[in-house]
C-alpha cells in the first residue's frame, strides 16, 4: 500500500464508489436518501475538483482510500468498506498532516468511530455546529489538531 498524490478526473467515478461504500460502513446514523441526496452533492458540485486529493493504492494501483484538503483542513477521507481497519486511513491522515499541513477536521457527531479516530491521533473537539454544511440535522463537530497529545 502506498499513498499517491496523483489522481485523475477519469478516476473521481471510483472515488465516488469509494465515498459511498464508506458512508455506508460507517454512517448508520444517515436518514434514508441522505446517501443519495449527497451523492448527487458530490456529482453537481465537482467536489473532487475542489480539493487537493490524496489517495491510496494498493500493489495493483487500485485506489483503496482517498482524502481530500483545502486550506489546513481535512475536508474528507474515505476508505473503501473492502479495506477498513487495515491502517490505510491512518496512513492517509499522517500524510495530510504532515505532507499537506492539515490542522483541522469536521466529523458528524454520529460518527463515533471517526472521533475516536481522530482524537487518537492529537485531534480535539474545539465547536460544534447543531447541522451540517447542507443545513440537515447532523451535528459536526470541529476539531483541530493539539500537538502536545498528537501521538504521532
Amino acid at each position: 500500500m502506498h499513498i499517491s498524490g496523483s489522481v485523475q478526473q477519469s478516476e473521481y467515478p471510483i472515488l465516488l464508489k469509494i465515498w459511498e461504500s464508506s458512508v455506508k460502513a460507517t454512517h448508520h446514523f444517515l436518514r434514508d436518501g441522505d446517501v443519495e441526496i449527497f451523492k448527487n452533492f458530490i456529482q453537481e458540485k465537482e467536489v473532487f475538483g475542489q480539493v487537493t486529493l490524496a489517495c491510496a493504492r494498493d500493489d495493483k494501483n487500485d485506489i483503496t482510500g482517498f482524502l481530500g484538503v483545502a486550506g489546513n483542513s481535512l475536508e474528507m477521507l474515505f476508505i473503501d468498506a473492502a479495506y477498513r481497519g487495515r491502517g490505510i486511513g491512518k496512513m492517509l491522515l499522517l500524510h495530510a498532516i504532515n505532507n499537506l499541513h492539515i490542522t483541522k477536521v469536521d466529523v458528524n457527531e454520529q460518527n463515533e468511530q471517526a472521533i475516536i479516530f481522530y482524537e487518537r491521533h492529537g485531534f480535539k473537539t474545539m465547536s460544534r455546529s447543531e447541522k451540517d454544511g447542507m443545513g440537515k440535522p447532523y451535528p459536526i463537530l470541529h476539531m483541530e489538531l493539539v500537538y502536545d497529545n498528537a501521538g504521532l
